[in-house]
């Protein structure tokens, strides 16, 4: 099986572009960088490159290879720097951004458990609904929901948020119940006047997403005034499952419309563009990824 010095240099091949600077890239000669790409074709059995007298363009084999071997070997890379800095690099500081209503339930658990964890760790959690400038607020890392909107900055995915359509008991006994998305037009809904969405909610027609066009007497820019309000029978809600969770199994809020489900939410960590993600926030955003796989969310 061929070794990582092979995978390296073939990463160095696609991302140089030629043989050639491959090999000042690598600081070894031509021939060692032209006989580890022979050997590495020969030994998967499928040409990665087409050899043209300037420039190499990879194969579709050759793309997809490439990208899983890039990843692999920065996980490889960032494990071992890991290793050989240990963990008393995981102290001082730690300034933590997340919303105001998703902090409480998964990001402070995990903040007290990696301090816990860490003595030398001291956490300062900054909650805002507003988006955080990292430099600003001198953030080393931020939990944001739905996709990340800056490219300058490093994403990892933490998980995805499910959505619901709710309404109250009392509210269905006197409206009725909607049976298709389209009879969401026929009911007051409660609109979220916040976020992308608002009073288009997206919902699930087989494997497609089609949006449906709400309106309602009851509008609000925070979600848990909109989910107070629907709790009260102001009308049909759409809302994340983990804000509704608890009074949909005490019967407080019942489930409409479950074959069209909305289409989940993302969350996603952010850091500052380095050219590795630090120990510490490393450390912390695997935390939080466990903590949000083993919740019912």
């Amino acid at each position: 099986m061929a070794g990582l010095e092979h995978y390296r240099t073939f990463v160095a091949i696609i991302e140089a572009g030629s043989l050639t600077a491959a090999a000042r890239r690598l600081d070894c000669s031509l021939q060692t960088v032209s006989r580890s790409l022979i050997g590495l074709e020969a030994e998967i059995g499928a040409k990665l490159v087409h050899r043209t007298t300037r420039r190499l363009q990879p194969t579709p084999a050759g793309t997809a290879f490439y990208e899983r071997i890039r990843i692999a070997l920065r996980e490889i890379d960032e494990a071992r720097s890991d290793v050989m800095r240990g963990a008393s690099e995981i102290a001082g500081l730690f300034r933590v951004g997340a919303s105001v209503q998703f902090a409480p339930r998964y990001v402070v658990p995990t903040t007290t458990a990696f301090v816990d964890r860490y003595p030398g760790v001291e956490v300062d959690l900054i909650l805002s609904d507003a988006l955080m400038n990292l430099i600003e607020h001198r953030l080393d890392v931020v939990v944001r929901i739905g996709e990340p909107a800056s490219s300058s900055l490093k994403s990892r995915l933490l998980g995805k948020l499910r959505r619901v359509v709710v309404a109250a008991p009392q509210y269905l006994a006197r409206h009725g119940r909607p049976s298709t998305p389209a009879d969401l037009r026929e009911h007051s809904c409660v609109v979220r006047t916040f976020g992308p969405e608002g009073d288009s909610w997206p919902v699930t027609e087989g494997a497609a997403v089609t949006k449906v066009a709400v309106k309602g007497r009851f509008r609000c820019n925070d979600a848990a005034g909109a989910n107070a309000a629907v709790l009260q029978g102001a009308g049909v809600g759409l809302a994340p499952l983990w804000q509704v969770r608890s009074e949909i199994d005490q019967g407080l809020l019942e489930v409409l419309l479950p074959d069209h489900e909305p289409p989940p939410i993302p969350v996603h960590a952010l850091w500052l563009e380095n050219a590795a993600m630090p120990v510490r926030t490393r450390m912390f955003v695997d935390m939080l990824r466990h903590r949000m796989a083993s919740e019912r969310i």
